[in-house]
């Protein structure tokens, strides 16, 4: 393995150079600061930042209380860090004298930040790689045994605290990031200076905020390299466009499928391009495919709420299929948050003894929120109250709120890396298809995402027997069509033991699969990939744990397994049908125009 060189032997820069680009640095954060100036004198909503910075005081503050009011807990808490940072000393100390020691603390599988070999063969930076490391398992620590706070409390703190250590990494910052350092010397500063040229940009562009850009948004474009199964928008309203795709095989399952995808995100994600489209491959299998491609709404859609996405856009989409193809009963797959509509949407169409959904697919879905996970963290009173409030100044909730919530799930992977690429090294992120679906965010009624935090997320109604659609109570026992309920084993969106339990809310039978990986590779895994795996188990257990224990592990994807099982329940094979060939005239092609409207 090659020696990496301590600081003393790093390339010494041209002093001349070096300098001008420092003066552009310095010009540059000069003008960056004044643009941060304007943003916020001209921004709105600054009443949720400061709601969430309350917060996180408020947290941290029932934390030190614990420890204020139990002394010895917090002195034995203190002893450790000390012992930890006395034994990085003295192995610092013998290392330097020549022994081969063991580090104190090693990061955890998978942490890319200190994977650069300087971080364990220079004495400097990895003393300063476990400095930090010590420090930041101590915090959490802290956080994590504050026994007699709330749950939900310890659980902010807990999050809170990794997010600050997460941003307070040595890898964040240029002097203490060996591979930064090296790339600063030997390029003059020129990467600073071309970071802070990124970091301008994404400040003007984030319009009050940062845009960390994740790939490289002119590579893609919806409709043109993304997007692209053959199809006709065949329906549309205020709320949704309703996408045919065109078959590709002579003959057809008599029962077509409706997809519902979450309106958090855009439904493409299930059509990225032709190797990884899950909507190209279900028409391959002899299915007659519609996807909803929701609105990218505006202050004009304001006050439409959930009863409004069930009756305009689940409950519509079914009467449009019905008159496309003529059969009053179909297959339905529902996606995150689409999934939790189409779970209320059954028990309201089981309410009125209205039978055209079939058999339902629960991709990643939640109808009980009690362990919904780290997205509770940004969901008690205070906080609701606080987003209610900047979307009442615009009428929506701004998509990019939202997104930056879920980057911070996985913080390190989705934001530091980023800001160390983009704006420490000066580099362009690459083009990725998945990076570029996950910056395109949609804007979300706020109406209906008020009585989605609050029905769901805070109160919990759905699970509940509580929440009301359009004057019906939601009843989810009353569900009792076949459903195969796909849950992902790292999912941190819609974790797996919150996933697991439809098939206790629901009266009808459920087959439950676990797929590998997380929210999104779990669902978008073709089996040409050949990766990850999923589990089965016929059994009828009451736990996650012994279904996990009795469960049967198969490679690559659940695709096939899924189709296996719908097959049974589509029906007989007839002709295929094209688009337009129903009651329904064609609109334009697939995608459609909604799915294009990015957010402001």
């Amino acid at each position: 393995m090659k020696q990496q060189p301590e600081p003393s032997e790093i390339k010494i820069p041209d002093v001349t150079s070096f300098a001008d680009n420092m003066t552009k640095v310095m010009e540059t954060l000069a003008g960056i600061a004044n643009d941060i100036a304007d943003q916020q004198h001209d921004s709105k909503g600054g009443g949720l930042a400061m709601t969430t910075l309350e917060n996180v005081s408020r947290t941290f503050a029932e934390v030190a209380k614990e420890y204020v009011n139990n002394p010895e807990r917090a002195i034995e808490a203190q002893m450790r860090l000390w012992q930890s940072h006395a034994e990085l000393w003295q192995n610092t100390w013998r290392r330097f004298l020549g022994e081969d020691v063991g580090p104190v603390v090693a990061p955890e599988p998978g942490d890319r930040r200190f994977k650069d070999e300087a971080w364990e063969q220079s004495q400097v930076f990895d003393f300063l790689k476990q400095s930090y490391l010590i420090t930041a398992y101590w915090a959490k620590e802290m956080a994590s045994n504050a026994e007699d706070v709330d749950a939900h409390t310890r659980r902010k703190a807990e999050f809170y605290v990794e997010q600050l250590a997460n941003a307070l990494s040595p890898s964040n910052f240029a002097v203490t990031n060996p591979e930064v350092l090296r790339l600063t010397m030997e390029s003059n500063g020129e990467n600073l200076v071309e970071g802070l040229k990124k970091l301008a940009q994404d400040l003007r562009d984030g319009d009050g905020g940062l845009r960390i850009r994740q790939t490289d948004l002119t590579a893609f474009e919806v409709g043109k390299n993304m997007a692209l199964s053959p199809g006709k928008v065949v329906f549309q309203n205020e709320l949704m466009q309703l996408i045919q795709y065109a078959p590709t095989t002579e003959q057809v399952h008599q029962r077509p499928l409706l997809i519902v995808p979450p309106w958090i995100n855009k439904f493409y994600i299930l059509d990225l391009n032709e190797k990884k489209s899950f909507i190209r491959w279900a028409v391959a299998q002899g299915l007659t495919v519609f996807v909803i491609s929701w609105v990218n709404p505006d202050e004009r859609l304001a006050q439409r709420g959930f009863a409004d996405y069930m009756k305009i856009g689940v409950l519509g989409a079914l009467d449009a299929v019905e008159q496309a193809t003529g059969q009053k009963k179909v297959n339905t797959i529902g996606y995150c948050i689409g999934g939790t509509m189409l779970a209320a949407t059954a028990a309201y169409m089981a309410a009125h003894k209205d039978k055209r959904i079939a058999s339902a697919t629960f991709f990643t879905t939640q109808v009980d929120f009690e362990e919904a996970g780290d997205l509770l963290v940004f969901v008690d009173k205070d906080m609701v109250a606080g987003v209610e409030d900047d979307m009442a100044t615009r009428g929506y909730l701004d998509g990019k709120k939202m997104a930056t919530a879920f980057n911070m799930l996985r913080s390190n992977d989705l934001i530091w890396s980023y800001v160390v690429n983009n704006y420490l090294k000066g580099k362009d992120p690459m083009p990725f298809d998945l990076l570029f679906w996950n910056s395109d965010s949609t804007r979300m009624p706020a109406a209906t995402h008020s009585q989605y935090l609050r029905g769901c997320y805070l109160n919990n109604d759905m699970s509940q027997g509580r929440m009301e659609l359009d004057g019906t109570t939601i009843d989810l026992k009353q569900i009792t069509i076949p459903v195969y309920n796909l849950a992902a084993r790292e999912d941190h969106i819609a974790p797996l033991p919150s996933v697991f339990k439809i098939g206790r809310f629901l009266g009808g039978d459920t087959r439950l699969v676990v797929a590998g990986s997380g929210h999104i590779a779990g669902v978008v895994n073709p089996p040409e990939a050949g990766k990850y795996q999923y589990w089965t188990n016929d059994g009828d257990v009451e736990t996650l744990e012994k279904w996990l224990d009795g469960a049967t592990e198969h490679p690559g994807s659940w695709w096939p397994d899924w189709i296996s099982w719908l097959k049974k329940r589509s029906g007989k094979l007839i002709p295929a049908r094209v688009p337009g060939d129903g009651k329904l005239e064609p609109i334009e092609d697939a995608p459609g125009t909604y799915v294009t409207v990015r957010g402001k």
